[in-house]
């Protein structure tokens, strides 16, 4: 009888334990598909649905899938409706359809929640958020078909606020699988309802998360939890990348939202500390040249556009010599980031980016940002820098108050900064330099400055821009700046000058970029150019739209494609400005860019300077002339 009833208690507890081991390897992932045009154009959401079929997972491990917001689907998918699917088992099987709505309301977000837990309820569960992203103004999950409209934070927060009392534990963990929302003001919103958020710096490519990779992992280790799934998730991500030759410009971070509290404190004391530099321009110079260098994400130069996402380990770098916080700070900041890959342009990413204003780009963003940004000092600050801007560079009559942005005319065309004054104005000296030399508080003012370079087009009254060089000296001590221009330039194989835009400097080469029409389509043309004097293709992109989406980035240049390099032009009697196309150019095989001596001709040299509240001050120009190896300035 003894052995019967050891056999039974046996028998009751290995029942007991098979079932917690079940409960413990059950999951659950839903992911919001915002098709939009990665789908109708490029079927990147159909490719990511195939690889968790191909996945093959058990029956403990399902991807619970709504699809919308996409005009055509290459999988069978419905864009007059938004389907749901379930895919688990190596198979896909539509489970409910729902009437057509905005896949960018929060509402849509909030009714795929509730019915996605309360249909397949387990023990582990995480969200994926699909489709372009910008950061922390604009959001995420840009509905095409319905006027891109997109996903804020704050519609984020809302939906998940709905479900609290559905999973009071929360998500194991949120990821976008889109580009820019590994944002601390992104993290934050989380905090409440997720353990991790996993989630990408800069722009992903088209490819996106390995979801073949993700099954898999889930299906040889069932025991995982959301910290090694997250790992996981990262690692398959990057090789992804690396199949698709995209690695370098890679970044995907996983971070422990339990630790945001401890980050938000410290960093409000920090913020103080930068907010108090402001009050004198000599303090807070350095501080402003130090973010401008920091990295950031998803563009922000004059040709591409704005996001205004800075790492947040460069920012606190930058303000390091003025905050005693910035060492806590900075170790609150590596507790939030567990774990990340990043490519070699992004060797310095930090895991996490902050809304800093390199360029506001309107009232609205400053308004957004009030809503999610994680510290009322650092708010202030951004808040001064941005009415800096808007002021001409000035801070003189700044009260602290935002109304002000409601009232300024965005739209407005406000000329040079005032916050640039001469002691010594552009000329050139007698060894044939264009130079120039700050008064004191210019220098204070003062972030960065670049130079311009201009085409004059022989027998014609046009000019045409060739776009921006860093290759000045500037002495930060004294407020003199040279001109270094050598005549050196980008181009096409067959010489054509192209026109250039920095994206980012690193210690030993640089990231540009150049507005050109391939095969009849407007694209940013992106290149590295190392110091030794290689200059090597990384990609097309979009660029940044006007409703602040976020383009994945596409294909290299390949065999066939047909390039026109284009450049900004005006009329010197007019003013009147156009887009000038140049010549078209067959791109072949092991074709490389060019870095060499300008073509002979007629050119202009101006300096940019740029002031550390985002405006700018352009210089008279010099002409030069090029002549083989000879250049020579004279007088405009």
């Amino acid at each position: 009888m003894k052995k019967i009833l050891a056999m039974l208690m046996a028998l009751i507890l290995c029942v007991s334990l098979c079932a917690s081991a079940s409960a413990e390897g059950d999951w659950t992932i839903l992911v919001y598909i915002c098709g939009a045009d990665l789908e109708s154009e490029y079927a990147l959401a159909s490719d990511n649905m195939q690889e968790m079929i191909d996945a093959n997972t058990n029956a403990n491990v399902r991807f619970v899938v709504q699809t919308g917001g996409a005009s055509e689907w290459e999988n069978g998918a419905s864009s007059d409706a938004l389907d749901r699917f379930l895919i688990t088992g190596g198979r896909r099987e539509l489970v409910d359809r729902q009437p057509q709505a905005s896949m960018g309301e929060a509402n849509t977000l909030s009714a795929f929640l509730r019915w996605g837990l309360s249909a397949y309820p387990a023990a582990h569960t995480g969200l994926v958020l699909w489709d372009h992203g910008s950061g922390s103004i604009n959001g995420v999950c840009f509905d095409e078909l319905a006027d891109d409209e997109s996903l804020s934070l704050k519609d984020i927060e809302s939906s998940l606020q709905s479900v609290q009392s559905i999973l009071p534990k929360g998500f194991d963990f949120i990821g976008f699988d889109a580009c820019l929302m590994g944002t601390v003001e992104t993290a934050a919103m989380l905090a409440p309802y997720a353990q991790y958020m996993i989630a990408s710096q800069e722009i992903e490519p088209g490819s996106g998360w390995d979801y073949e990779a993700i099954g898999w992992f889930m299906n040889s280790y069932p025991y995982a939890d959301g910290a090694q799934l997250g790992r996981a998730i990262c690692d398959g991500y990057y090789q992804n990348c690396i199949d698709n030759d995209a690695e370098d410009g890679a970044t995907l971070a996983l971070t422990d939202l339990s630790k945001i509290g401890a980050f938000r404190t410290a960093f409000d004391t920090f913020a103080r500390d930068l907010l108090a530099a402001t009050e004198d321009n000599a303090d807070y110079a350095p501080i402003a040249r130090g973010i401008a260098s920091a990295d950031n994400f998803g563009g922000n130069n004059r040709s591409e556009g704005y996001t205004n996402m800075v790492d947040l380990g460069g920012l606190i770098e930058a303000g390091g010599n003025w905050s005693f916080q910035a060492r806590e700070v900075r170790a609150a900041l590596d507790a939030l980031t567990v774990y990340q890959v990043r490519g070699a342009n992004h060797s310095r990413a930090s895991g996490l980016s902050v809304y800093y204003p390199l360029e506001v780009q309107g009232s609205m963003e400053l308004g957004i940002f009030k809503d999610v940004c994680i510290s009322p000092y650092y708010l202030e600050l951004v808040n001064k820098v941005a009415y800096g801007f808007a002021n001409g560079g000035s801070w003189e009559d700044y009260d602290g108050s935002m109304d002000w942005a409601e009232d300024w005319d965005w739209d407005e065309d406000d000329g040079q900064s005032t916050a640039i004054s001469f002691q010594e104005k552009p000329h050139l000296n007698e060894d044939g330099i264009y130079v120039f030399t700050l008064t004191e508080d210019a220098l204070n003012n003062t972030e960065s400055v670049e130079a311009a370079v201009y085409l004059l087009v022989p027998e014609e009254d046009d000019v045409v821009c060739y776009g921006y060089t860093s290759d000045v000296v500037a002495d930060w001590e004294t407020g003199t700046v040279e001109d270094n221009f050598d005549g050196y330039w980008f181009a096409l194989p067959d010489g054509q000058a192209l026109c250039v835009y920095l994206v980012d400097q690193r210690d030993d080469y640089d990231i540009l970029t150049s507005p050109v029409e391939v095969n009849g389509e407007e694209k940013y043309l992106r290149f590295a150019w190392d110091y030794t004097g290689e200059v090597r293709v990384l990609d097309l992109w979009d660029g940044i739209s006007s409703n602040g989406i976020a383009s994945r980035p596409g294909d290299s240049l390949k065999q066939g494609d047909r390039i026109v390099p284009l450049y900004d032009a005006f009329s010197l009697s007019s003013d009147d400005e156009y887009y000038y196309y140049g010549d078209a150019y067959v791109w072949k095989n092991n074709d490389k860019l060019c870095f060499d001596l300008l073509p002979d001709g007629d050119y202009l040299y101006a300096f940019s300077i740029n002031d550390i509240y985002g405006g700018n001050y352009m210089t008279d120009t010099v002409e030069f002339s090029v002549d083989g190896e000879n250049i020579l300035y004279t007088a405009a």
